[in-house]
């Protein structure tokens, strides 16, 4: 079967064997994702170095469990690179051999390892997308970022998105660069707002409310705020605007956060991320 008529067949409904290579946290949730969608879990092969791990899998979800990555690899339309990046160089050149010649796409959730890494590792002629789902995934509320050469067709792509979109949204980027800011802005991001949830919380607190009711507070307040920015359209900018009354309470908060330099802080927090997350590229995509 040559490269264009396995193209043409990956799609959802036709993949017959869809195998994950890692079967931790984030694996779970993409299957858990994927069987409510209605991809039958027999259609799905874990290899996880854990036994307890894979029965759990199993007892949940029904899906098969492999002997060892190569089986599991064995056949499948799709390969799930599920493996933390330390990992992936050892199981990418174990599981070449086999890919090089069934030529599935395979699709990388591992932080920080370059798609040319992997090409490296897998051979030119295997199609691969690299992603960055964050750890809002695992409740099926994430992001992710997807990147794939010009050379990874769109019926790949869509796939790859389809599996991704399962426990997220999702987002293509143009340049491999900027899954270093997709790093740093939805990978990294959920901690900025836990520690702007946490300051807030404990700010009421010393000014007298109680721990329970700063905490339902504080969680229900950035909820709502999300929800708001999710259905409004509305620039984050305009909506800011739209609950601040000159001269109010509101103002009176936004001008000590201003006065402090926020946007400048969030500015150079970002950027850290950004230039560690470029860091570890070159460290975890050596030869």
């Amino acid at each position: 079967m040559n490269n264009n008529t396995r193209e043409e067949e990956a799609t959802m409904n036709n993949i017959r064997r869809l195998a994950f290579i890692g079967g931790g946290s984030m694996a779970s949730a993409l299957i858990s994702g994927l069987t409510k969608r209605g991809l039958p879990a027999e259609r799905i092969v874990v290899a996880d170095p854990g036994r307890a791990q894979l029965d759990v899998l199993a007892r949940d979800y029904g899906i098969v469990a492999a002997s060892d990555n190569v089986s599991a690899a064995a056949d499948a339309e799709v390969v799930v690179l599920a493996v933390k990046p330390q990992q992936m160089r050892q199981v990418a050149l174990e599981l070449a051999p086999r890919l090089s010649i069934s030529k599935p796409l395979v699709v990388s959730i591992a932080a920080g390892i370059p798609h040319a890494a992997l090409a490296r590792w897998f051979g030119p002629q295997v199609p691969v997308v690299r992603t960055m789902p964050n750890r809002p995934a695992f409740n099926g509320f994430g992001a992710t970022g997807l990147y794939a050469p010009s050379g990874v067709g769109a019926a790949y792509r869509a796939l790859a998105e389809a599996i991704m979109s399962a426990v997220s949204a999702t987002v293509w980027v143009e340049h491999e660069s900027q899954m270093d800011t997709v790093t740093a802005l939805s990978g990294s991001g959920p901690a900025y707002f836990f520690l702007f949830m946490e300051a807030l919380e404990a700010a009421a607190h010393a000014r007298g409310l109680p721990s329970d009711i700063a905490h339902k507070l504080t969680l229900e307040t950035a909820f709502g705020a999300a929800q708001m920015a999710r259905s409004s359209g509305e620039p984050l900018s305009v909506l800011r605007e739209q609950v601040t009354s000159k001269g109010g309470t509101t103002a009176a908060a936004l001008d000590v956060l201003d006065a402090a330099g926020l946007r400048a802080i969030v500015a150079h927090a970002v950027a850290a991320a950004d230039r560690r997350s470029a860091e570890l590229a070159a460290e975890y995509g050596g030869p």
